[in-house]
C-alpha cells in the first residue's frame, strides 16, 4: 500500500500539521504521522524512514522548528521526495527553520514550502501530486478540486466586487 509519511520534530507541530493530515483524509489517501526528532531521537528517526519505505512510503513530509535539521536528516536516509514544512517559533519565528529546511547541499533535495497552515496544506497537495503520477483516480480528484477552488473565487467575488 502506497502512502505518505509525516514526522513532526515535536507535539508541539501537530496543531499546524493536522491541516496536512485533513487534506490527506479530505483525498481519502493513506499516511502515517510520528513525532521524531533528529536530535533528540536520531536512531527513531533513521529506523523508522527505512521501516516506511519498505511498507510503501512514496513521499516523506517534514515539520521543525527552530534548527530544523529534521528534513534534512530525512533526506539523508532515503531516495524518496522529501517536503519540507518549516514551524513558527524560537527567537526568529521561524526564518531560522524556514533557511535551515530550504539550504540543503547538493544531491540532497528537500522541497520547502512556507510556514504555517499553508506550508501544511501545500505538502500534502504536493505530495498527492507525487503520488498521482501513478494514480489516474486521485488526479482527477485533484483536477476537480482546483475547478471547486476556482469557483469558490468567482462567487467570493461576485458578493463584493465593483465593475464599472
Amino acid at each position: 500500500m502506497n502512502f505518505i509519511s509525516i514526522i513532526m520534530g515535536s507535539k508541539s507541530d501537530y496543531e499546524i500539521m493536522k491541516y496536512c493530515a485533513d487534506t490527506f483524509e479530505k483525498f481519502n489517501v493513506n499516511y502515517e504521522l510520528i513525532i521524531s526528532s533528529s536530535h533528540r531521537s536520531p536512531t527513531r528517526t533513521k529506523d523508522y524512514i527505512k521501516e516506511a519505505e519498505e511498507k510503501g512510503a512514496i513521499a516523506f513530509i517534514s515539520a521543525a522548528g527552530m534548527a530544523a535539521h529534521l528534513a534534512g536528516a530525512i533526506a539523508s536516509e532515503t531516495t524518496k521526495p522529501v517536503i519540507g514544512v518549516p514551524m513558527k517559533g524560537g527567537v526568529t519565528d521561524g526564518m531560522d527553520a524556514m533557511l535551515s529546511t530550504v539550504q540543503m547541499p547538493s544531491g540532497m533535495p528537500v522541497a520547502t514550502l512556507t510556514l504555517g497552515k499553508a506550508g501544511a496544506i501545500n505538502a500534502a497537495y504536493l505530495a498527492m501530486q507525487i503520488l498521482a503520477i501513478s494514480n489516474k483516480e486521485l488526479a482527477v480528484k485533484l483536477k476537480e478540486d482546483r475547478i471547486v477552488q476556482s469557483k469558490k473565487i468567482e462567487s467570493d467575488s461576485k458578493e463584493i466586487e465593483v465593475i464599472l
